[in-house]
């Protein structure tokens, strides 16, 4: 079946409800403005119950269907926060507040989802609960853990849990998906290198080059993935900060490196983190100085389940047809904090496509509102298809 009649006369609401988010972007937890026209929204739908403050500044709106024999249970998750970037899309409803951006979409997650609850409120043409989760701080805070520990699965009793995000480079109403790992874990590691500070040009040999040291370090952590890692799996260890120095003549006692590790496999993240720290304090010690290495789990790999993974590609193929659903899709290195979620219910995260544009994070990304219709027909059909009503 294709895009639902009644969800695609939604489109120009959803689309209305989307530019007012995008023209007040709000960050990581501070997203009070949104979480609070959501709640409304969501009341005036006629939602069962409508709950905020969970994961500190989360949504939450329940709807029943017709029947209740399945006992059945599933979540919808979408997220709301933006990110801090200077907007440079010339969109006529351009973001109000300088420096903030929803430049990944999320205002186009929450406008289809409740695009979805409207329908849904509306028809309840299923046997089961569908609870709609609209998440904050998915951009660097770990939302969708802060949700998980305030009980949202064990309060609802979700059974099952289900994510999206659109995708540019990917045709226009496409679905894409995979069981197994579909996006990396996401860490950050931080490395500060002792030596002991000298003249740099009278000097050197009465010096412990930290600079030095740390060059090697950059390098030999390539040495990791190259050798440690089995190469049918992967991993990525990137450094971006290497801070040492004040003076050209003067060799600096200290230097820190800064980088992000990105892992889909469990036991290669075990690894690649103890294999930092060794790397980095061998080479120090080689050199006369120390290293001392800080490494920050942020978000797990985001992991789909093999029978949700089919369930979402099924409905992905009633929305736009076979010829549109990809259920195989090579993993991407981005992270994602769905994958908390995943951890603590079976489910799936998919993909949808909106074209062309600039890619996610980018200051001239511009949501495609032509894939509203698509998202919000995915969710209500999700929630038909595996609550039917018989």
């Amino acid at each position: 079946m294709p895009i639902i009649n009644r969800v695609a006369s939604l489109s120009d609401e959803m689309a209305a409800w989307r530019h007012d988010f995008h023209q007040h972007p709000e960050l990581l937890y501070e997203v009070h403005r949104t979480a609070g026209i959501v709640a409304d929204r969501l009341r005036e739908f006629g939602c069962d119950e409508v709950v905020t403050g969970i994961g500190r500044t989360g949504v939450v709106g329940v709807i029943r269907g017709r029947k209740s024999a399945s006992g059945k249970t599933i979540g919808l998750r979408a997220d709301m926060d933006a990110l801090p970037i200077l907007e440079e899309s010339g969109v006529p409803y351009v973001s109000k507040t300088p420096g903030l951006m929803h430049a990944c979409g999320h205002d186009g997650h929450t406008a289809m989802l409740l695009g979805a609850a409207k329908y849904l409120a509306e028809t309840r043409n299923f046997d089961g609960t569908a609870v709609l989760i609209f998440q904050p701080a998915e951009e660097g805070g770990a939302g969708g853990q802060a949700m998980v520990e305030d009980g949202l699965m064990t309060r609802w009793d979700i059974q099952e849990v289900y994510g999206m995000h659109n995708m540019p480079g990917l045709p226009e109403g496409h679905f894409h998906m995979r069981p197994g790992p579909l996006l990396a874990a996401s860490d950050k590691l931080e490395i500060t290198v002792h030596g002991k500070g000298g003249h740099g040009g009278a000097s050197p040999h009465k010096a412990v080059d930290s600079i030095l040291i740390g060059s090697e370090i950059v390098s030999a952590l390539q040495s990791i993935v190259a050798r440690n890692v089995d190469p049918i799996k992967t991993a990525v260890i990137s450094i971006c900060v290497f801070q040492a120095g004040s003076a050209a003549n003067v060799i600096p006692p200290t230097a820190t490196l800064k980088g992000t590790v990105r892992t889909l496999d469990p036991e290669v993240r075990d690894l690649v983190e103890r294999r930092i720290a060794e790397v980095a304090d061998g080479i120090a010690r080689a050199y006369g100085g120390s290293a001392e290495t800080t490494y920050t789990r942020l978000y797990p790999s985001t992991i789909n389940h093999e029978r949700e993974t089919a369930i979402a590609a099924e409905v992905a193929r009633d929305v736009v047809g076979s010829e549109r659903v990809n259920d195989n899709t090579a993993p991407l290195m981005g992270g994602e904090d769905f994958a908390f979620m995943l951890q603590a219910r079976p489910g799936a995260f998919v993909f949808l496509g909106m074209g062309g544009g600039e890619e996610c994070h980018h200051p001239a990304y511009c949501f495609n509102d032509a894939i509203l219709g698509h998202g919000a027909s995915y969710w209500v059909r999700l929630v038909e298809k595996t609550m039917p009503a018989g």
